[in-house]
């Protein structure tokens, strides 16, 4: 078996890259691609910051590019990023640590602390399928038209770039924890320790060597989750599903020309994650709520009597939902329709789908099927949902999803409906600050 290399838990011991010592840290880490996508003006200001630097934001291609630019010109700027990448493996900007861990504590401006655990997971073991028994499972339905544009960005790339965050359920904090304050309190000097620029808080790391016993008490932490596991399911992808599957989607076509041997050990098998730990207290879901353009509640209702006619469907408006509250039973599910017209709630009494998120996605899908006219927004925030309500739209508001119940649903229902929750708010993301290769080294 490989040095390293942990096929139990499909996990790896990768050599990550970081900035060498004389970079401006504050200027090498930007946030991950797929966020601030109809904010143009951040990415401005991140060129405008990092111009003339050592920087990741040389190294990806922001979202909010990938529909904007005409393909030559997007061309032209993968061309551009590949090129950055290997001046920095080049001139010495990357520099690699022997195969190991980061364990990271991450504070932001909502939460003074989130740990976290970079390393590399096995492609082989992970499945975007809804119903995959794989090691790492997919948590929403994954779109395939998103994957090729992505593909065509790491095609040429020598090393990614990690936003994906994986989930690991440990209740006890037994994994992260405690070998994060080992390193921190033993005096091992952090391999970074950065303030993250445009107010997205500040990030210090330690390294791990691989055969290291605090590296040792991890994975058997690890190993003790997987035999909690009733059906071998240890991670959960909590950010990044697309970059996932892109990843997965790019090593099934590199394995194609390589044997049994090169498969084995070829870097782009394995992939570059951050774990957290689904009990962190600074790991926050936050709901996503729908707003529907052009449907009236008149419609709505209509539709949902006939769609939920045998699940129990009852709605109420809201003065009577106050006056006499009903109770009906734990497995109720309660969502509140927004309206400029008089606010309601819907309930379903015997509901078929698990999540009240998941009865009324599978009801909006079927009503916009047959009505061109009518578009669905997916929306952070009660506030927001109501300021839309007010114009003339319909909000739907949806509860949190559990932490305690969230591998569970999974193992269930596959995967949850799609925009179903969020982990915390846009700056809180993933900042770029490891690489890792994922060609072999020449």
């Amino acid at each position: 078996m490989r040095t390293g290399v942990y096929p139990d838990l499909a996990v790896m011991a990768p050599e990550i890259l970081i900035p060498e010592k004389n970079v401006d840290q504050s200027k090498w880490p930007v946030i991950a691609c797929d966020q601030f996508t109809s904010e143009p003006e951040y990415w401005s200001r991140v060129e405008d910051i990092t111009a003339g630097v050592p920087s990741t934001a040389h190294m990806v291609l922001p979202e909010v590019y990938l529909e904007s630019l005409p393909a030559d010109r997007l061309d032209r700027k993968i061309a551009s990023i590949n090129r950055s990448i290997a001046k920095y493996l080049s001139d010495g900007t990357l520099t690699e640590l022997p195969p190991g861990f980061i364990l990271l504590d991450r504070a932001t401006p909502y939460h003074a602390s989130r740990k976290g655990l970079i390393l590399a997971v096995d492609l082989e073991q992970y499945d975007f399928t809804p119903g995959s028994r794989c090691r790492i499972r997919a948590t929403e339905g994954t779109v395939l038209s998103r994957i090729p544009p992505r593909v065509r960005i790491r095609r040429n790339a020598l090393v990614e770039l990690p936003h994906i965050m994986l989930l690991i359920n440990d209740p006890d904090h037994l994994v992260i924890d405690p070998a994060f304050d080992e390193l921190k309190t033993s005096g091992t000097s952090p391999v970074y320790n950065v303030n993250l620029m445009q107010n997205g808080g500040r990030v210090t790391g330690y390294y791990a060597e691989a055969g290291s016993a605090v590296s040792g008490r991890m994975l058997r932490a690890l190993s003790a989750l997987l035999k909690t596991s009733a059906d071998g399911f240890l991670f959960a992808v909590g950010d990044g599903n697309h970059s996932l599957a892109t990843a997965k989607a790019h090593w099934d076509s590199v394995k194609e020309s390589l044997s049994e041997d090169e498969k084995a050990s070829h870097p782009a098998r394995y992939s570059l994650v951050e774990v957290v730990n689904i009990h962190d207290a600074g790991l926050e879901f936050e709901p996503i709520h729908r707003v529907a353009f052009g449907l009236s509640a008149e419609d709505f209702y209509a539709a949902a009597g006939t769609y939920f006619t045998d699940q129990g469907f009852r709605f109420f408006t809201e003065e009577e939902w106050r006056r006499d509250t009903p109770s009906f039973g734990e497995h109720a599910q309660v969502i509140p329709v927004i309206s400029c017209r008089g606010n309601f709630v819907m309930v379903l009494t015997a509901p078929k789908h698990s999540l009240a998120v998941g009865s009324l996605q599978n009801m909006l899908d079927h009503v916009l099927s047959g009505r061109p006219h009518v578009r669905l927004d997916y929306i952070h925030g009660e506030e927001a949902v109501r300021t839309l309500a007010a114009a003339g739209n319909l909000g739907f508001l949806l509860p949190a999803i559990s932490k305690d119940s969230f591998f569970e649903t999974i193992s269930r229902e596959g995967v949850f409906p799609r925009k179903t929750f969020s982990m915390g708010e846009a700056v809180e993301k993933r900042y770029y600050m490891e690489a890792k290769r994922i060609t072999v080294k020449e």
